[in-house]
């Protein structure tokens, strides 16, 4: 019974630790995020348009390809509604 009750105690000091960690990487998120919305906050009051550095941001995580062909469909719809 020692021996199950060995395990049982690793098994638990293990798992404290896998949660502390993930609830300090939770807290470093929270950090992070503040700091982008303080950035982004100091870019709007220095006149950049936040909503489409965002987009920029988002349009450098995605590959030459996907944006191109994205873009081509765009103009496709855009043409087929009169929109050009």
């Amino acid at each position: 019974m020692s021996d199950l009750n060995d395990a049982y105690n690793v098994t638990a000091e293990e798992l404290k630790q896998f949660i502390e960690r993930y609830e300090q990487l939770e807290a470093e998120k929270k950090d992070v995020t503040e700091q982008q919305k303080e950035l982004m906050a100091e870019a709007k009051g220095r006149g950049y348009d936040t909503k489409v550095m965002k987009k920029v941001i988002a349009l450098r995580k995605r590959s030459a390809d996907d944006i191109a062909e994205e873009e081509a469909i765009l103009e496709m719809y855009k043409s087929a509604l009169g929109m050009q």
